[in-house]
């Protein structure tokens, strides 16, 4: 079953009112005002945002402008894979959320870097923001872990013959989903959204959309593809170039997502017959979501943070750079209120974890089909 109709509005209930949240929000806030610092991007992150940037825009201008062997672009393009993920996991991701600055002007401008990528993100906000932050983890509404054809991401669908298989060939299928995301995705969440509601826009305005949408597409594809062509190089050779761009970005991105999510210990919790979910909205986020590698920095520099998923989805309208630093504060509350704080040590920790997981979903019959 895919995503079609939300079911009316889920709601938390947190009966022992504990006040996590609440406490947790007050130590963050004190966190800032006590350094003087702005929980927005620093120096830091501006470097950042023009090294990816740079990883990215640099070696398409050598692939037009500079003579070179079919191995030499072929590398290039791998260049701007680690450049299209580390833009969107480090750069336009913080923009959309609000989080890169104070200014929502700025937050707008940047996360238009979503576009130079070929995505739209009226819609990338709807998945993400909208229902992957709000109900996470939550099979129907989470558009993230809706299942990908042959990929099967939760205990409460239709398990497949085919799914028993899903640990050894998911990783080719990551390769694929911004490529898909390019050519289809956005075309697809538009008219699902427009009809299940969850995109609220009138008809005059998604008009507008669908119209800043396509642009995107032809702009996008006329000049990666294009441009290159234009420049001399084989329609082959920019073909295969292009895609390889998008398989080292499409696994990256992916991967990164799912050792959040899709691995050990996370719940997977669904809403009883009138839309409720028995927990408070942030101690459900902490159930549903795992950091991991917290100690490589490197790892942690390229993606954006995202290896400390529990503190963003606690405050995604706090900059990446500061989660290492909160961290401590996350774990030190949970703990206080007896509330889980999920960690894999290391990203080949984190990996195994997702793989297990992967096997597990592949034989799980139907949680939902066991309860009935």
């Amino acid at each position: 079953m895919s995503i079609t109709q939300p079911k009316g509005k889920i709601k938390f209930i947190d009966h022992d009112k504990r006040m996590f949240f609440a406490t947790l929000k007050n130590r963050v806030d004190q966190y800032f005002k006590d350094r003087g610092i702005s929980s927005h991007a620093n120096t830091k992150m501006v470097v950042k945002t023009i090294v990816l940037l740079t990883v990215y825009i640099l070696p398409f201008l050598t692939l037009l402008f500079v003579p070179m062997s079919a191995g030499i672009s072929l590398l290039l393009w791998l260049l701007m894979g680690l450049g299209v993920a580390g833009i969107g996991m480090s750069v336009m991701h913080d923009a959309n959320h609000g989080a890169y600055s104070e200014h929502a002007g700025v937050n707008t401008f940047i996360g238009y870097t979503l576009n130079m990528l070929g995505a739209a993100v009226s819609n990338w906000k709807l998945q993400h923001n909208l229902l992957h932050h709000t109900y996470t983890n939550i099979t129907y509404m989470d558009d993230d872990i809706d299942d990908k054809g042959v990929l099967r991401f939760s205990p409460h669908t239709e398990v497949k013959g085919i799914h028993r298989y899903q640990w050894l060939y998911a990783f080719a299928f990551y390769g694929i989903t911004t490529l898909y995301w390019v050519l289809l995705k956005d075309f697809v969440q538009f008219v699902r959204y427009t009809r299940n509601g969850v995109n609220v826009r009138s008809k005059s305005e998604n008009r507008m959309t669908m119209i800043r949408i396509i642009a995107v597409k032809v702009i996008y594809l006329a000049i990666t593809i294009g441009l290159p062509i234009w420049a001399g190089h084989a329609w082959v050779a920019v073909l295969g170039g292009f895609l390889l761009m998008h398989f080292t970005a499409g696994v990256i991105l992916t991967v990164v997502f799912q050792l959040a999510h899709t691995v050990e210990g996370t719940s997977h919790p669904m809403p009883s017959a009138d839309g409720s979910i028995e927990n408070e909205w942030a101690i459900h986020q902490l159930n549903t979501t795992v950091d991991f590698a917290p100690k490589n920095k490197w790892l942690s520099w390229y993606v954006g943070g995202l290896n400390f998923q529990v503190e963003h989805h606690l405050f995604p309208r706090v900059c990446h750079v500061h989660y290492p630093d909160i961290a401590p504060i996350v774990q030190q509350t949970a703990e206080e209120f007896n509330v889980p704080y999920l960690v894999n040590q290391t990203f080949s920790q984190a990996l195994h974890s997702h793989i297990a997981t992967l096997r597990r979903f592949g034989r799980l019959p139907s949680m939902d089909e066991a309860i009935g």
